[in-house]
C-alpha cells in the first residue's frame, strides 16, 4: 500500500515536471542546443567543426555536417586508444556495442551526463501512465525485463556491452525485489536456454509488467503456455500492463493478445544505444512525446531529400505532421549531427509526439516505388482486420527476374492462423499499399508490377532465420523489408 501511495505521488511530480517543458518546447531545444556547444567546446570535434564561432544553428549547420558512424569513426578509435576529451569531455563511462549492418560492430559512447537519461526516461513512462490512468497495481508484483547479457568487457578501461545490459546495472534498490529474472538467468548469453531458464523462474511468480521487443516477448509466452497449459493472462491474473520499443507493436498485437487470452495495457518507448528518445505518454493518442529536455539536440531532413545533395535540415520548430523525416541528433555524449538511421512521422506537434516509421536504409525502391516499413506495416494491419488471421512474423522483398510474368513485392509471411484464400489475402495487402503509396499505384497500374506475392515461412522460421545468422533474442530485430534479396534468398530455405 504504502509503495503506491509513494508511486502516486511520485507521478505528480514527474508529471508536473515533463509538462513544463512540454509547454515550451521551442525554448528548450534552444537551451539544450547552447548547453552541448558549451560544455564541449574544449574536445577535439569542437576544435576540428569551429564551435567557438558557433552561436546559432544556423552556424551549427554550416560548420558541422550531418555524419553515420562509419563518417565518425575515426573520433571513436580516438577515444578507444584511451584518449580524452575527443567528442565529450573527458572520457565515456561505457561503450554501448551494437550490431551494425555496415561497420561491423559500432562502439557508442555513454557518458556520465548521458547515463541518467537512459535509465530516468524509462522510469518516467510508468510514471506517467501511472499519473494519466491511476493503474499502480502492477508495482507490488514482478516485472520482468527481457534484455542482452549484463556481463560487461573493457576497451582500455571503458566498459563495453550491450546497452540493455549496461540498463541492468542500474535498476533502482526499490525495484530490485521485484525484478525478473535472477542476475544469472540475466548473464546467460545462448537466448534459447535464457528463455527457458526465464520461463522456469517465473511462471509460478504474481508477474504484473512484462517488458521486451515484442517478437522475442511472444517466444517467451509461447514457452509459458507449452509449460502450464494455460494462457498468460490465465497464468499471470495481475499481468496488467506491457512494455515495448524496437518496432511496432501492430502487427503482433492479435496473435499477443491471443497467446495473454485478454487486452492488456501497454506502453511504447523509443530507445537506442544513441540516447532515449521518445516514449508514450497517453493510451488513446497515436504517437510517443518526443523527450526534448534529455541532452539531446533533434534535427530533421525530409527522407525523400536526404540522398539529395544538400538536404534541407531543420529543428523541430519547422516540422510538419505527417512528413517523413531522418532522425538526426547532437547529444551530450559526444554525437553530432548524427544519423541514427531512423526516420519518423509527428503525429502531433502540441506536444511533439512521433512514431518510427522506418530505416533510412530500409527500403523498396527497385522500380522507383519508395515503400518504407510504415506503409507495408499499416498495409498488413488493415488486412488483418475484422479477420480471424494471425501473423507471427513477416519481410517484404522486391523480385526482380520472376521466373514467369512482371517483377513483383515478394511477402515472407509466417502465420499463426493463415488467410482462407492466400491469393486473395495478398490482393487485399496491395488495395492497402496501393492507397499509401502512390509511385506504387502507378507502377501496378502501369503493368511494370504484378500484384505483390505471398511466400510462406514454416513455423518458427523467422527464428531459425535469426539463429542461423547469429541474431536470436536479446534486441535484435528482423528488418520489414530490403531493398535486396539478401534475406529473402536465406529465407527460401524456411
Amino acid at each position: 500500500m504504502i509503495k503506491k501511495i509513494v508511486a502516486k505521488l511520485y507521478a505528480k511530480k514527474i508529471a508536473k515536471d515533463i509538462q513544463k517543458w512540454a509547454n515550451n518546447p521551442i525554448e528548450t531545444q534552444e537551451k539544450v542546443f547552447q548547453n552541448l556547444i558549451q560544455d564541449a567546446s574544449n574536445t577535439t570535434f569542437a576544435k576540428d567543426h569551429n564551435f567557438k564561432q558557433i552561436k546559432t544553428y544556423s552556424d551549427f549547420k554550416k560548420n558541422v555536417p550531418v555524419r553515420d558512424y562509419e563518417a565518425l569513426k575515426p573520433y571513436i578509435e580516438q577515444i578507444k586508444q584511451g584518449k580524452e576529451n575527443i567528442l565529450w569531455q573527458g572520457k565515456p563511462i561505457y561503450f554501448a556495442k551494437t550490431s551494425g549492418t555496415t561497420s561491423g560492430a559500432k562502439y557508442i559512447p555513454i557518458t556520465k551526463e548521458s547515463m541518467p537519461f537512459h535509465i530516468h526516461a524509462a522510469k518516467q513512462a510508468l510514471l506517467l501512465y501511472i499519473h494519466k490512468t491511476g493503474n499502480v497495481d502492477f508495482v507490488n508484483g514482478k516485472m520482468i525485463f527481457l534484455q542482452g547479457s549484463p556481463v560487461l568487457g573493457k576497451h582500455n578501461d571503458i566498459k563495453t556491452g550491450r546497452l540493455s545490459g549496461i540498463v541492468a546495472h542500474f535498476v533502482p534498490k526499490y525495484l530490485q525485489k521485484n525484478r525478473m529474472p535472477s542476475w544469472e538467468t540475466n548473464c546467460i548469453e545462448d537466448w534459447e536456454t535464457k528463455v527457458n531458464a526465464i520461463v522456469s523462474e517465473t511462471y509460478d511468480q504474481n508477474m504484473t509488467l512484462i517488458s521486451g521487443i515484442p517478437s522475442w516477448v511472444q517466444m517467451y509466452f509461447e514457452k509459458l503456455i507449452e509449460k502450464s497449459n494455460k494462457k498468460v493472462g490465465e497464468l499471470f491474473p495481475n499481468f496488467n500492463l506491457f512494455v515495448y520499443g524496437g518496432v511496432n507493436y501492430e502487427p503482433y498485437r492479435a496473435k499477443m493478445e491471443n497467446l495473454i487470452g485478454r487486452k492488456v495495457d501497454s506502453i511504447e518507448l523509443f530507445p537506442a544505444s544513441e540516447g532515449f528518445f521518445a516514449f508514450q505518454d497517453m493510451q488513446n493518442e497515436k504517437g510517443m512525446l518526443l523527450l526534448l529536455n534529455s541532452g539531446i539536440f533533434y534535427e530533421f531532413i525530409p527522407a525523400d531529400k536526404f540522398y539529395s545533395e544538400n538536404p534541407t535540415r531543420i529543428t523541430v520548430k519547422d516540422v510538419k505532421i505527417g512528413v517523413n523525416y531522418v532522425l538526426i541528433i547532437s547529444t551530450n555524449a559526444g554525437l553530432w549531427a548524427y544519423n541514427i538511421g531512423d526516420t519518423v512521422q509527428f503525429t502531433s506537434l502540441k506536444p511533439y509526439r512521433v512514431i518510427v516509421s522506418g530505416r533510412i536504409k530500409h527500403f523498396i525502391s527497385a522500380f522507383g516505388e519508395h515503400v518504407i516499413a510504415k506503409e507495408v506495416e499499416t498495409a498488413l494491419e488493415q488486412a488483418v482486420k475484422n479477420t480471424d488471421v494471425q501473423i507471427n512474423e513477416f519481410t517484404v522483398a522486391p523480385q526482380i527476374n520472376p521466373k514467369n510474368g512482371l517483377p513483383y513485392h515478394e511477402w515472407f509471411i509466417e502465420f499463426e492462423n493463415e488467410p482462407r484464400n492466400i491469393v486473395d489475402f495478398a490482393k487485399k495487402i496491395d488495395t492497402y499499399l496501393v492507397q499509401q503509396n502512390s509511385y506504387y499505384q502507378d507502377l501496378i497500374d502501369g503493368k511494370v508490377l504484378q500484384t505483390l506475392k505471398i511466400s510462406k515461412v514454416k513455423e518458427n522460421g523467422f527464428q531459425n532465420y535469426m539463429k542461423s545468422i547469429g541474431k536470436l533474442g536479446g534486441q535484435n530485430k528482423l528488418p520489414r523489408l530490403a531493398n535486396d534479396r539478401k534475406i529473402a534468398d536465406k529465407l527460401e530455405i524456411f
